[in-house]
């Protein structure tokens, strides 16, 4: 999986959050099949963010900054907030847990505000039958107070632990492709990127 693409300064800086950091999740291999399939693109260079990787905790300081954070956890934010801030847009990977979004994904998201505003947002979600699309619709409140813009087509894996081969290809054969260009990036400032919407991408449908 390609954690991180050649810079390109005319790409638009897309980071993939995978949203588990649970034991034996299905976020790894959901993830590497969509770098896969848009890795080769020279317009998007992709930077992917692992929560797994990222020891944030989930007592946070004051608006007054106090208690400042332990050292560890300036060390997981001097990594990961830089990465955040320089991203143009968003994909999050996530499955649903109890009819909501993981914890760990609420808990990087709220340890970070500036570097979501203005910027949209895209999902793939991964589950059962319902392709776990509680968690996007939850996941679109939280951003939107963050003021930020999701996008609403969203891509939805069912039941991918089944289906997905470890190159994914079984589920790339089905899945519409993606739009040429993110153009909704040009309503966050990016003048420069201004280009008309693409058609859209199509939720995956459970084996057809």
């Amino acid at each position: 999986m390609p954690g991180h693409t050649p810079p390109d300064d005319s790409a638009l800086r897309v980071a993939v959050i995978i949203g588990s950091a649970r034991g034996g999740r299905t976020g790894l291999p959901v993830t590497e099949w969509f770098t896969n399939h848009v890795g080769h693109r020279t317009d998007i260079e992709l930077d992917v963010v692992d929560i797994a990787d990222l020891d944030l905790p989930v007592s946070m300081p004051g608006w007054d900054g106090l208690p400042a954070p332990a050292p560890g956890t300036r060390a997981a934010l001097a990594d990961v907030s830089p990465r955040l801030a320089a991203a143009e847009a968003f994909v999050v990977v996530t499955p649903e847990y109890n009819h909501s979004f993981p914890a760990s994904l609420k808990n990087l998201i709220d340890w970070h505000y500036t570097q979501w505003q203005a910027k949209p947002i895209g999902f793939v979600s991964y589950g059962g039958l319902g392709g776990r699309l509680r968690a996007v619709e939850q996941l679109r409140q939280v951003f939107a107070e963050l003021h930020a813009m999701t996008v609403r087509d969203t891509v939805s894996l069912h039941g991918p632990w089944s289906e997905l081969g470890d190159d994914g290809c079984r589920w790339m054969r089905r899945c519409a492709r993606v739009p040429r260009r993110t153009w909704s990036t040009s309503c966050c400032g990016g003048a420069a990127r201004c280009a008309p919407p693409a058609p859209s991408i199509r939720t995956v449908s459970d084996g057809r």
